[in-house]
């Protein structure tokens, strides 16, 4: 667990101070890590570089999620009315 928290708190601080260079993209991230840190293990660039990409990746469809929950309620809305004007003509 030891590893796995060091590899959760290197991901933030560097998604938190290079925001926007980071994408869903396991080998761009690569190269980005490549760029901005030394990161000397193989291992450990993959481990780092493959949490951001889930975590954005998980970020993205939760977004979608909550967009889809506001468009449904509308769409539901509708139905209903229509359902409404058809039983009453």
């Amino acid at each position: 667990m030891q590893f796995v928290n060091r590899i959760r708190r290197i991901s933030t601080e560097l998604m938190s101070t290079y925001k926007g260079k980071f994408d869903i993209d396991f080998t761009h991230n690569k190269q980005v890590l490549n760029e901005i840190a030394i990161v000397r293990s193989k291992g450990l660039k993959n481990e780092i570089a493959g949490y951001i990409s889930s975590y954005l990746r998980r970020e993205l469809e939760e977004q979608k999620e909550k967009e889809s929950e506001v468009v449904a309620p509308d769409e539901s809305v509708d139905e209903t009315e229509e359902i409404e004007e058809q039983i009453l003509n």
